[in-house]
């Protein structure tokens, strides 16, 4: 059984934050957002940004975004590590890792989407991560960061405790050209937020995180990866999913919820937060009719596999803290509080 997560010491304004890219190096593609976001880092939380060798390295090798990784660990100097994006093939970096050399050097790290790996690879460390908040997406954001992103973020960084989640009052999930410089001369366009959906909502359920991003927790379970044979750690806890921007089809969302409930995983948990589902790509350029029912045959798909391995579970639908603006961060493997009586989500950063 994996130990038990503990919360990493936090940094504080002036000290060196690594930044690394352990899956895709699109600083080195698209430098506007992620100069943007280093800069912010500087000016907004007091950090200093350290770039390791394949942080803005297109084509790098597992093993050298691995030998980053441990650079940024290993380091006494950095006190803290967030990831520049994600991508798809940080899988492959896993096996690369030197787990005992993380363990010795716990830090506070950063990241979402393809992070989902390494952020779960630490919590079977004992580490306590941090889901959200990459260089390029959310401190890159043009115009200005989200208030609500921004607060969340430097409450996981500086501060230690409890901290209440709020639903998005404005929120958005259409990109614009991070090629283009016009780009970052206003902020995105937002829409009203729709609040949360609550369901079993009869309850208080508190207890460890686990989760992320689901097309990433599918590729980990195909490929046993981090994933324990014994399931009885994540009794009672609280798990969240969140989809990406590739827009997985309903079916997909509901055959990777249906597998984790004949591994015995899906009912385990008490507690469901579903990040609200990002409905639009330059792949897939859905319009306000189209996005509203892919939401809708998504929450639908979750619906039916809950009902199939976890009918009882308290749920909550369309938290902010997925691939969608703004973005909570969520500590992962540390511990949320979901009160249904109150309609309260508190996290411990």
């Amino acid at each position: 059984m994996a130990p038990i997560p503990a919360y990493p010491p936090k940094p504080s304004p002036g000290d060196r934050m690594a930044v690394i890219s352990p899956s895709t190096a699109l600083p080195g593609l698209l430098p506007l957002p992620y100069e943007l976001g280093l800069e912010r880092l500087r000016r907004e939380y007091g950090l200093e940004p350290v770039e390791y060798p394949a942080t803005r390295k297109l084509g790098s090798t597992p093993q050298e975004r691995a030998d980053d990784i441990h650079a940024a660990f290993a380091d006494p100097t950095i006190k803290a590590v967030v990831a520049s994006i994600g991508g798809d093939d940080q899988i492959t970096v896993l096996p690369l890792l030197d787990r005992e050399l993380i363990r010795a050097n716990p830090k506070p790290f950063f990241g979402m989407s393809d992070n989902t790996n390494l952020l779960l690879y630490l919590r079977n460390t004992g580490i306590v991560g941090y889901h959200g908040a990459t260089v390029m997406c959310e401190l890159g954001r043009p115009g200005a960061m989200h208030p609500q992103t921004a607060e969340s973020l430097r409450a996981a960084l500086f501060t230690s405790g409890a901290y209440e989640l709020g639903a998005a009052e404005r929120w958005g999930d259409v990109n614009r050209d991070w090629a283009d410089p016009a780009t970052f001369d206003a902020e995105p366009e937002t829409r009203p937020g729709t609040g949360w959906t609550w369901l079993n909502a009869d309850r208080l359920v508190e207890g460890r995180s686990w989760g992320g991003n689901l097309e990433i927790l599918g590729w980990l379970l195909m490929a046993g990866r981090e994933i324990p044979h014994d399931l009885s750690e994540y009794d009672g806890g609280v798990l969240f999913l969140e989809t990406s921007e590739e827009l997985p089809s309903a079916r997909e969302v509901f055959r990777t919820l249906r597998n984790m409930g004949e591994r015995g995983l899906l009912q385990r948990f008490s507690a469901l937060l579903m990040g609200r589902a990002k409905t639009w790509s330059f792949e897939h350029p859905n319009s306000p009719e189209e996005g509203v029912r892919y939401a809708a045959e998504q929450r639908e798909a979750v619906l039916r596999a809950l009902r199939m391995y976890a009918p009882n579970i308290l749920t909550v639908f369309d938290v902010d803290f997925g691939h969608t603006d703004p973005q909570l961060v969520i500590p992962y493997g540390g511990t949320i509080r979901v009160d249904g009586s109150a309609r309260r989500i508190t996290v411990t950063y």
